[in-house]
């Protein structure tokens, strides 16, 4: 297959919602009809001990929440999908928030009885920013829920989104009987087993068809017909082009638990989707049909396999094609770089691969050559834009438990903080480490992967931090001087930046009036 080709039928995305809006049901759903899977795991089933393919971590497993981005990849139609599972959970958000700078589109997932809730509108607005082509499903139509139109007007409001439904609901909660796609001209039947059969699909491409009314009681027909003319009233008619430039958003209904939906989703998604998009960098756009290889990491990833205490940093491919056991320039350290096994994910499942495309996502292994942002390239410098860092929110100390679990805790310590979920700092009087996240339930995660994955235990101290600030000196005086004066508020980031943790909001303010000549920085980006 051409090059070019390959390009063309690739569509790379995320799923983003709040917690459980569906999420990651709605992933396994697709991920059946791909055949990537033959059954779906049970996100919070503790009866049947089954759980999601996409939270293959043991923690995520436990508590039926995702807290990492997975990766899947399966063939459907003809084309190479790429789905990118985030966590919804906002202590998780920058995870999610650095996901969403690899993918061409997003589907947004909402609950159908709760609406747009605040976490989407955070994500949301991440993807209006870029002009990130949306798609919304609203999900868990078995259940009661709010009027579709009341849910329409919410989108709109709350997330700022032009919405354009593309298939509408027969009834909801118990009276569910069914969806009308307005893309296919089709009316799907309701069958609460999960197992949509063909013949549960009827072509009906005049609504004024009595054909409607021998499938759905005549009062649903009536109202059926009378909210479709009202949309095609109200709402503007589908238009691809619109759409990829991220100015109106199709809209589906569906109950991905029951399988039912779902299919219609897909269908039309791998349609109108875009194939791989434009990135930008700091020196220029990069197109994909280029044939100069680039692609940056969005993420890090240590013990997939435990087993193995394999570190992973997930690639995502932006123009020309990587071929495996090629010279690449890792752009940040200046040399060149060779990959002997490169992989393609499903979810924790990994197969070395020999080449990849624009708009795939590749495992490089790594020994702790990566970070997060890094360029590879062919041998241009190119630095890509938009992947964002973020400044902690809550700060504690790290108590070791076991003296003797020195060297695991380290190295445990080491290869999380590069995942980019949370930040290390070492005080310059103390040497004691403080470790700072975005959300409390990070450091429950952190908690129990030391001691599952590294053997390791420790427990956390709170501590009075307001603030970290990275700083930059314009001379050697200033910075003795500044060292001097806040030596006991000074640690050092992980990469060896000096940070000033600043205990409250007036200390912060005093240190930048009594030294104006230096820089106080919020994200760590040098």
């Amino acid at each position: 297959m051409k090059f070019v080709d390959e390009i063309n039928r690739r569509r790379t995305f995320a799923i983003i919602s709040h917690p459980d809006a569906g999420k990651t049901t709605l992933t396994e759903k697709l991920l059946l009809f791909g055949g990537a899977i033959q059954i779906a795991g049970a996100v919070k089933s503790n009866k049947i001990k089954k759980s999601a393919t996409s939270d293959f971590m043991e923690i995520e497993k436990q508590r039926g929440i995702s807290v990492a981005t997975s990766v899947m990849g399966f063939d459907y139609r003809d084309l190479k999908i790429n789905i990118l599972d985030t966590p919804g959970h906002k202590d998780f958000a920058e995870d999610t928030y650095r996901t969403l700078t690899a993918v061409d589109s997003v589907i947004v997932v909402i609950d159908v009885a709760k609406g747009v809730e605040e976490q989407t509108e955070k994500l949301v607005e991440v993807c209006r920013m870029r002009h990130t082509p949306i798609i919304v499903f609203i999900n868990k139509l078995d259940r009661e829920g709010k009027d579709p139109f009341d849910l329409l007007d919410e989108v709109e409001t709350k997330l700022h989104l032009h919405v354009c439904p593309l298939s509408w609901p027969v009834g909801m909660g118990q009276q569910f009987k069914g969806v009308y796609n307005m893309y296919e001209q089709k009316l799907a039947l309701f069958r609460p087993h999960g197992k949509q059969e063909a013949e549960d699909t009827i072509e009906i491409h005049d609504l004024a068809d009595p054909e409607l009314d021998r499938h759905i009681p005549p009062r649903q027909a009536t109202e059926l017909r009378e909210e479709i003319h009202t949309i095609e009233s109200v709402y503007p008619k589908f238009d691809r082009e619109t759409y990829l430039k991220g100015a109106v958003s199709p809209v589906f209904f569906g109950s991905a638990v029951n399988n039912f939906g779902v299919k219609e989703l897909l269908d039309c998604f791998v349609e109108i989707a875009p194939s791989p998009l434009p990135r930008p960098t700091e020196e220029r756009i990069v197109d994909p049909y280029e044939d100069k290889f680039s692609g940056f990491v969005f993420k890090i990833q240590a013990n997939m396999d435990p087993k193995h205490r394999d570190r992973i940093a997930f690639l995502r491919i932006c123009s020309g094609k990587f071929e495996r056991n090629t010279n690449y320039f890792h752009v940040r350290q200046n040399r060149s770089m060779k990959f002997s096994n490169p992989t393609s994910f499903m979810a924790d499942k990994k197969e070395v691969i020999d080449e990849a495309f624009p708009g795939d996502v590749v495992g490089l292994y790594d020994s702790g050559n990566f970070v997060i942002g890094d360029a590879v390239t062919s041998g241009e410098s190119l630095h890509f834009k938009g992947i964002p860092s973020f400044s902690p929110e809550m700060f504690r100390y790290v108590n070791n438990k076991d003296p003797m679990k020195q060297k695991q805790l380290q190295k445990g310590l080491d290869q999380l903080m590069d995942e980019g979920v949370a930040q290390l700092f070492t005080k310059e009087t103390t040497n004691r480490k403080i470790i700072g996240t975005v959300g409390a339930l990070q450091f429950d995660v952190i908690q129990y992967r030391l001691l599952h994955e590294y053997g390791a235990s420790v427990d956390f101290e709170p501590v009075h931090i307001y603030k970290a600030c990275w700083l930059r000196f314009p001379n050697d005086k200033d910075f003795a001087e500044f060292l001097q004066r806040r030596k006991n508020d000074m640690a050092k980031d992980k990469p060896g930046n000096w940070v000033f943790l600043a205990p409250s909001a007036w200390m912060l303010q005093m240190a930048q009036e009594n030294h104006p000549s230096v820089e106080f920085h919020f994200t760590n980006e040098f």
